[in-house]
């Protein structure tokens, strides 16, 4: 075996304990070599080689390998983290859009932030949009066979001329391709990012009806306005004003109404963006249909209301002592949690403070808390002494370690004296906000 192919095998991070991988003596920083004489490509092929109750597993410690047979439950999995899901590396991505954010980034970031992936697995695995446009027959009988379902795509339009011209590139027919994927019975939910006087007005009409007539395969379709940072160099681009993004809601309102009537869900939703930079009421949470797309920041303000609504009435009377709390946040959610931050300040001896902080990293037109970065929000930390301080889950990566400019959450607290929380629910916030970490 070359070292070229050793490099793709799948390095093991952690193993459960009691776990089939302890018991077959893998340790961290072994290789996967092979399960029943396949070699697996990602932790997808794992999962789907290891569904049987006999097992042949060969992996790599140094130069030496080792074999061993085991007899396992037919349910029961490996035991196994990889350092990273795909052994092979990440497929990137192949199209030129001008909306693209990592294109839009600035110098001197991570590496790993200029990674433009257009991966079906990672799609299947975390929910990452793609645009299918670089599939191979292999691909789609993989898909088919594994049955990696659902899977989340960037459709933008689906008028064939106006997409390549969002995505810079000649693709496949994308109504086509979502027809191929239903017979071999895999759904999508489905996204439109929308540039205003380009794939917006009669376009976004055309997409919606044509997704909708495939309702069966396409079980959500998300619109979502163009995220431009201070970087954006396509004069064709800006972001919607707020008549424009009125204009976005009451399109779109209407075709949730008669899908609600004729589907029985609504099908289509905007972002929460719309709703605040237009003003507009934000539905009810049942028009969400189970928030299939709120990593997608589609009805997280609704969702948190709706949290709120069943938490606030177990709020204390008082607070021992007076007690003097912020709440940092990106510029678009300071209406939703000055409403929280009033009801909270009922609380006797608690005083709630909500601090907005314009994006001037990205830019000023960037205003979710998901992309703030600690070269914002560390000096407004350091503006005032407070009994704690209280930060947004999404401003980190997964791990919660680090902010899209690599702060740390412990530079931050070495720089700050005061207590730093970091909530992502209202159950967390309110607990944030009473006891502290």
């Amino acid at each position: 075996m070359t070292m070229q192919t050793i490099d793709t095998i799948g390095i093991v991070g952690s193993v459960t304990p009691g776990g089939l991988a302890e018991e077959c003596g893998i340790l961290p920083g072994d290789r996967l070599l092979s399960i029943n004489g396949h070699r697996p490509r990602d932790v997808i092929d794992c999962r789907f080689l290891s569904t049987t109750e006999e097992l042949t597993l060969v992996s790599l410690r140094g130069n030496e390998e080792h074999q061993v047979e085991v007899e396992k439950d037919l349910d029961e999995g490996l035991g196994i983290e990889f350092e990273s899901p795909l052994f092979d590396g990440v497929r990137r991505c192949r199209n030129r859009c001008a909306f693209c954010f990592v294109g839009n980034l600035p110098r001197g970031l991570r590496q790993s932030l200029y990674i433009k992936d257009d991966d079906y697995r990672l799609s299947f695995l975390f929910g990452n949009f793609v645009t299918l446009s670089n599939l191979h027959d292999e691909d789609l009988d993989r898909i088919e066979e594994q049955h990696l379902n659902p899977l989340f795509v960037s459709v933008h339009a689906t008028d064939r001329e106006l997409r390549n011209r969002l995505l810079g590139i000649q693709a496949p027919d994308i109504l086509e391709q979502i027809d191929d994927l239903g017979k071999r019975r895999i759904q999508i939910h489905a996204q439109v990012v929308l540039c205003p006087g380009l794939n917006d007005n009669e376009v976004l009409r055309r997409t919606i009806e044509d997704l909708s007539s495939r309702h069966q395969v396409v079980r959500s379709l998300a619109v979502v306005p163009v995220g431009l940072t201070r970087y954006a160099r396509n004069p064709e681009l800006r972001p919607f004003l707020p008549e424009e993004a009125a204009q976005v809601v009451r399109q779109v309102t209407p075709f949730q109404k008669r899908f609600r009537k004729q589907l029985g869900r609504s099908f289509v939703h905007l972002s929460d963006e719309f709703y605040v930079v237009s003003e507009e009421s934000f539905p009810p949470a049942t028009w969400y249909d189970g928030y299939p797309q709120i990593e997608n920041g589609v009805g997280m303000v609704r969702r948190l209301l709706s949290d709120w609504t069943g938490r606030k009435h177990r709020l204390p009377v008082a607070v021992p002592g007076p007690r003097l709390v912020g709440w940092i946040c990106g510029t678009s959610a300071y209406p939703t949690l000055r409403l929280l931050a009033a009801e909270m300040n009922r609380v006797g001896g608690l005083t709630v403070e909500v601090c907005p902080v314009a994006n001037e990293f990205f830019g000023t037109t960037v205003t979710v808390s998901g992309l703030l970065t600690g070269a914002d929000v560390l000096p407004k930390l350091r503006e005032k002494r407070l009994d704690q301080w209280v930060l947004p889950a999404a401003m980190f990566d997964d791990p919660g370690v680090r902010t899209l400019d690599g702060t740390t959450l412990e530079t931050m607290r070495g720089e700050v004296p005061d207590p730093i929380a970091v909530v992502g629910s209202a159950r967390e916030l309110i607990r944030a906000t009473l006891l502290g970490e």
